[in-house]
């Protein structure tokens, strides 16, 4: 194994393979219809419904077009992420992020207990976003998070926000159209996202020498409602293929966004539609950078599955749990390695 440090090994049968399969399947879907049409034609609605029910059922994953973010906005972030990651770790670490405000900049996250191999800086949509102290469920202090101001570059802060911004509103209307394709009501999911705990977070993977060994981020599944996903052309995230159970690369597309069902969908639609695993290869050539948007709910929402999906042939498959408490447990657990397994949805099943 050479000079590797084994906290960023990968047990044997979750090493990424050699060969790579790609991903022409995941559905790439136009949303011009609602992003550039004054009045919205009701059949090209319809269709787009569709497209995103069946992307859910069959992937959990698509990539979307013409889906009203400026590139000049998303080329600004780029650009400012690259000259932050850019800087000395003594600068990056003037903002690192501790245990007690989980926003910033850090280098040592934990997947499924093994170290992934990257450098991250997080950002609150809100800020300051309101959580529970702890995720002990008969403890209801609450805690204040804020954003760091990193020094460098001096614009950065501002063209965050800006893009915040963006990702709500793309947020907002890719979640209307799942509702729909569930059958409840366009902004049924609305009232959970009152002061929502969402985050955008910039990933950088530096070029690693044991892309055989290590992992950018290893298996996993997004524990909010919805992940928006800018990537650059260099690639490496790969999703697990419901059928197939397959590892299969998602391909970039020029100037789209790559969208996941989380968890909370998953516990939402009561199973019909399932948060699915994902991971990130590395590249031994080159690095890459990533901007995941993670559309996260308020955290005194209580997460179960809609009344209007359940019945006595299809009863509720989960217990109701707050997310607030669930959104704690599971940052603090990323930032050290743990004895025991993180907290997931199955832990709620009630079948």
């Amino acid at each position: 194994m050479g000079e590797v440090d084994p906290a960023f090994v990968q047990e044997q049968e979750h090493r990424p393979k050699l060969s790579i399969i790609e991903a022409k399947g995941i559905p790439v879907i136009d949303l011009s219809p609602i992003f550039h049409n004054e009045v919205p034609n009701p059949s090209d609605i319809e269709n787009l419904v569709k497209e995103i029910g069946s992307a859910c059922k069959e992937w959990g994953f698509f990539q979307v077009t013409n889906h009203g973010v400026p590139s000049s906005l998303r080329q600004r972030l780029d650009e400012a992420a690259k000259l932050f990651f850019a800087q000395s770790l003594e600068e990056k670490r003037k903002v690192a992020r501790d245990e007690i405000n989980p926003t910033g900049y850090y280098d040592t996250e934990h997947t499924k207990n093994v170290r992934d191999w990257k450098e991250v800086l997080d950002f609150l949509a809100n800020d300051p976003t309101l959580v529970p102290l702890n995720s002990d469920e008969n403890d209801d202090q609450f805690i204040q998070w804020s954003n760091p101001s990193p020094q460098f570059p001096s614009h950065f802060r501002a063209i965050v926000e800006e893009y915040n911004e963006e990702m709500e509103k793309l947020a907002y209307k890719l979640l209307e159209l799942i509702a729909l394709s569930l059958g409840v009501e366009a902004k049924r999911f609305e009232e959970f996202f009152k002061d929502h705990t969402s985050f955008i977070r910039f990933n950088h993977y530096p070029p690693c020498p044991y892309p055989h060994l290590a992992l950018g981020v290893g298996r996993h599944k997004d524990a909010g409602a919805l992940t928006i996903l800018a990537q650059d052309d260099v690639g490496g995230l790969e999703v697990k293929h419901k059928a197939s159970q397959e590892w299969v690369l998602v391909k970039p597309t020029s100037d789209a966004y790559i969208i996941n069902v989380c968890d909370i969908i998953q516990v939402w639609s009561n199973d019909a539609y399932e948060s699915v695993e994902h991971r990130v290869m590395v590249n031994k050539e080159k690095e890459r950078f990533s901007i995941p948007f993670f559309f996260n709910p308020g955290h005194d929402a209580e997460i179960k599955p809609l009344e209007e999906l359940t019945n006595k042939q299809n009863s509720p498959k989960y217990k109701p749990y707050k997310w607030g408490k669930f959104f704690v447990h599971r940052l603090h657990s990323n930032f050290k390695k743990q004895d025991e397994e993180n907290l997931q949805i199955y832990h709620y099943k009630l079948q």
